[in-house]
């Protein structure tokens, strides 16, 4: 297994990924993807955008990352949006009092705590500050807002926020998006994107950082009648560790599928359990080690107060397991929050198979009276009481009836209020639609990736090290070689066969630099799953000139025809197709060569 140092060290040397702004110090919790990351990068959102938004039918937008202030008074992330802190009185570094306490006791989930017990536990196991060992016992902890505030416009402008989350984009345009849906549920819309949280401690490279990107699926139902495709994940197989396994003694991680999962209730909601059959299999394919990962429930503590079922897919590295996905039935929170406080419209109607007639109370207030009697109140009163009348019919049946405004308790004859039950035929009602959402961290995925693909082995008695990342996600599709740098006709040979390559859309490096057997080490430790050497001895002999193609995690090598190479290698690269390296084997045969370590 890697450490976490082998990790980094090789994601800065070969430009996967490195903290920013290094030639100014360089600031915590920002990290610059280079070359190979950002391609790495691009591949891993291309391939979750394949299976979340094409195959899945979702519609994709893209929000802006700074909105204004009255969207998160809405979603509730002004007051509820912290992690705890604790301040060091010697050094005056911040520090995340809960993971303290976490990597100091036996405690496995302090944020669920409360900063009041977390402090407690500070001062009883004597927790020292990690920078300097100054005691931290009796420092407050305090909650600590993690949104990045800004001003929109000049001057103090308009408050705004830097996103903490994709979601709220998607949210928030809910009722022009509704239309472009049709007015049909259910629906789903994704974003890849950007999000900021000013993090106390940022921490192990680029798990915990202040600028991420996120990949989230909202997927608007509705809750009385849309029920997901649930048989086509029922026989996946998972690894949950549930909330009751965690609070048992001896509780363990266990295998299951997730029809049987959601049968026995252990998964909560079908649509939970169907996102985390779709999602396991996604897992696969991108390459992450499934005996390294698993499906955790949160515990009563850690639930979001939108929240009735929550699970993370959390990933094992380095030794701990990280969250890099989480999944939530959010219920009707969020669109009934921005419409409360929008005055928009964020239901949608819903349409009976026949007409209905019910019986609906209704209020015709008398505003010749309420107007002298309450002056500018009277329209807040005669919406209370519409409300009311709605709410609890029953409260007109005294001689005077009491409405609140702004606080105020106000009463008002019960006949001025005009309240009566008609008779009316409806066609259909307005649903405010429930959200079930699958958050991917695509930063935490990606270092999941690099870790799990991290290999060390000995090719020619020649120590390497290689990644085993899935072609579909590799940086570069392949490498061509010539195996000399003063041979014109190799040269010249090599040129076209990474034309052809470019061609056919394959991502090529041209390397000609340094021996053959450090050129292999070099694509090796980027994950480049063939590399395609020009030689000599393709080009001797009365048939077609030929290349030898080699495979990255057996070193094993084939000899192909120039004008197959770029055909072979598209096929062996596409992820529909069934066709492997062995396939090429039994085609054109291994050879043996002496330029692996040439």
């Amino acid at each position: 297994m890697a450490s976490q140092r082998d990790v980094m060290e090789l994601a800065k040397r070969r430009g996967f990924f490195f903290g920013a702004n290094g030639a100014y110090g360089g600031v915590a919790g920002f990290y610059t993807y280079g070359p190979k990351g950002a391609a790495l990068k691009d591949n891993l959102e291309s391939a979750w955008r394949d299976r979340f938004t094409v195959k899945q039918g979702n519609h994709e937008i893209e929000a802006p990352t700074v909105m204004p202030e009255a969207v998160f008074v809405a979603s509730g992330h002004l007051d509820g949006f912290d992690d705890m802190l604790v301040e060091c009185p010697e050094c005056g570094v911040s520090h995340r009092a809960d993971h303290l306490v976490e990597g100091a006791t036996d405690v496995e989930d302090a944020e669920a705590l409360g900063p009041e017990r977390v402090g407690e536990l500070i001062a009883e196991h004597g927790i020292e500050c990690p920078n300097c060992g100054a005691a931290l016992a009796d420092e407050p902890v305090e909650d600590f807002n993690l949104m990045f505030e800004t001003s929109i416009g000049p001057g103090s402008g308009q408050p705004g926020y830097l996103r903490p989350e994709t979601a709220q984009g998607i949210f928030v345009e809910f009722p022009r998006l509704k239309e472009y849906a049709r007015n049909r549920l259910p629906f789903g819309v994704t974003q890849i994107g950007p999000a900021y949280r000013n993090e106390i401690s940022p921490r192990r490279g680029i798990i915990r950082i202040r600028e991420f990107t996120q990949a989230e699926l909202e997927t608007f139902i509705d809750p009385e009648t849309d029920e997901p495709p649930l048989e086509e994940v029922a026989d996946v197989e998972v690894t949950l560790y549930s909330a009751v396994e965690q609070d048992a003694e001896d509780g363990e991680p266990y295998e299951t599928t997730v029809g049987e999962a959601v049968e026995e209730g252990v998964i909560g909601s079908d649509w939970v359990g169907y996102y985390l059959g779709v999602a396991q299999g996604w897992y696969e394919r991108v390459g992450v080690d499934t005996d390294r990962f698993r499906f955790r429930q949160h515990l009563p503590g850690e639930l979001a107060h939108y929240a009735a079922d929550c699970w993370d897919a959390e990933s094992e590295v380095t030794g701990d397991w990280i969250e890099i996905t989480g999944f939530a039935y959010r219920g009707d929170y969020d669109l009934s929050k921005h419409a409360e406080h929008s005055g928009e419209s964020f239901t949608v109607f819903r349409q009976y198979d026949e007409p209905k007639t019910v019986e609906r109370p209704t209020v015709d207030p008398d505003m010749a009276t309420l107007g002298p009697e309450f002056g500018g109140q009277a329209g807040d009163v005669a919406d209370a009481l519409e409300s009311l009348a709605a709410r609890d019919p029953d409260a007109f049946d005294a001689e005077t009836v009491t409405v609140e405004v702004d606080g105020e308790e106000l009463s008002v004859p019960t006949e001025v209020a005009n309240f009566a039950v008609e008779e009316v035929t409806e066609n259909g009602e307005h649903v405010t639609p429930h959200v079930v959402e699958p958050s991917f961290g695509v930063d935490r995925v990606l270092y999941t990736l690099v870790e799990h693909a991290y290999r060390e082995d000995t090719v020619d008695g020649e120590e390497r090290t290689y990644l085993a990342l899935d072609p579909e996600l590799a940086p570069t599709d392949a490498a061509v070689f010539p195996l000399v740098s003063n041979d014109e006709r190799l040269l010249e040979l090599a040129d076209g066969v990474t034309d052809d390559l470019r061609a056919a859309g394959l991502a090529v490096e041209h390397d000609d630099a340094g021996s053959i057997g450090r050129r292999y080490r070099r694509q090796d430790e980027v994950g480049t799953p063939f590399c395609v050497t020009v030689d000599r001895d393709g080009l001797e002999g009365d048939g077609p000139d030929t290349v030898t193609v080699r495979e990255r995690d057996t070193a094993a090598q084939v000899r192909v025809p120039v004008a197959d190479v770029a055909g072979e290698l598209e096929t062996l690269l596409d992820a529909e197709t069934d066709r492997t390296f062995t396939d090429l084997e039994s085609a054109y045969g291994t050879v043996e060569t002496d330029v692996e370590t040439a």
